[in-house]
């Protein structure tokens, strides 16, 4: 691991912390002097069937990128975010299985998005749902602010 801010690889650890779900390290640079936060979780050993069959090792920081990018500019915090990861992470090892469909995932963080905040929810639903129009995206707006698209009848 290297140093965020200054990309060198020695650093020491001056607190760790067991937050339940994680382990919370701080670090500091050998170097630069700077400190950062690292967690390390347990590994799942989990496959996700993505939708073209393919299966491929579950990564818990491949779903944590794409809420970061929903989230971009948004009111989240980084604990909120991760906090979502690890209660999807959670539903899934309470399913019981070795092997999840993508879409399972990706419906899981659709929800978690929904209950934090709606215009991270449409972003990432934009390309999760692979929206194709803008039509698309005003229904899913509409839908997730509980109006109808349908035009209102006449009198």
């Amino acid at each position: 691991m290297n140093c965020p801010h200054c990309g060198h690889e020695s650093h020491r650890v001056i607190d760790t912390r067991d937050t339940g779900d994680a382990i919370r390290r701080r670090r500091q640079c050998e170097r630069c002097g700077q400190r950062f936060t690292t967690y390390e979780h347990v590994a799942a050993n989990l496959l996700v069937i993505k939708s073209d069959g393919r299966r491929e090792p579950f990564d818990r920081q491949k779903i944590l990128s794409g809420i970061q990018i929903a989230a971009t500019k948004r009111p989240i915090s980084r604990e909120t975010m991760e906090a979502m990861v690890d209660q999807i992470m959670e539903s899934l090892q309470a399913i019981g299985r070795t092997e999840v469909p993508s879409k399972l995932i990706g419906g899981m963080v659709l929800d978690q998005l929904a209950r934090t905040d709606q215009v991270a929810y449409i972003r990432f639903a934009s390309v999760y749902l692979d929206m194709s129009d803008l039509t698309e995206l005003r229904n899913e707006i509409d839908r997730v602010m509980g109006r109808s698209t349908a035009p209102p009848e006449a009198m």
